[in-house]
């Protein structure tokens, strides 16, 4: 069996690195070298009873963010906002917004006690703490 392999005019050597690294730094970063709001980073760890989750979501208010559980996916959506303004004396020079919404979704490996989780919001930073669920001993079925 043959392999394919697709065309790409610049995979020849010298130009491969630069055309496709090139502006690799530039997508991840907005004029004003913050991070861009659809890139939610986020830290997972686990523990035997909870897990601990550790959100990016800097200058969004507290007010403009819902987190939502469903059995064990976690869904964290906020409302950003920024306004950025350059001025020169009385002239403005650049004027930048943005506004839209920011979500991120995943998956844990057990379902979520919502009642018994919390979450906090310090430093553009959401720390959830999310309690497993006490799993129900398995029932063993009589075979007939």
């Amino acid at each position: 069996m043959s392999n394919l392999t697709r065309y790409d005019p610049f995979s020849m050597e010298p130009f491969s690195d630069l055309f496709q690294g090139f502006f690799r730094p530039m997508r991840n970063l907005t004029l004003d070298g913050d991070l861009p709001l659809s890139d939610v980073k986020i830290d997972v760890a686990e523990s035997d009873g909870a897990y601990t989750v550790n959100a990016e979501l800097p200058g969004v208010d507290k007010k403009d963010i819902d987190v939502k559980i469903d059995g064990n996916v976690v869904s964290i959506s906020a409302k950003a906002d920024r306004q950025k303004e350059s001025k020169d004396g009385e002239q403005v020079i650049r004027r930048e917004r943005y506004s839209g919404l920011i979500s991120r979704s995943f998956s844990l490996g057990t379902d979520i006690d919502e009642g018994a989780s919390s979450a906090q919001y310090q430093d553009g930073v959401l720390s959830l703490t999310l309690k497993k669920k006490k799993d129900a001993p398995q029932k063993r079925l009589q075979i007939n």
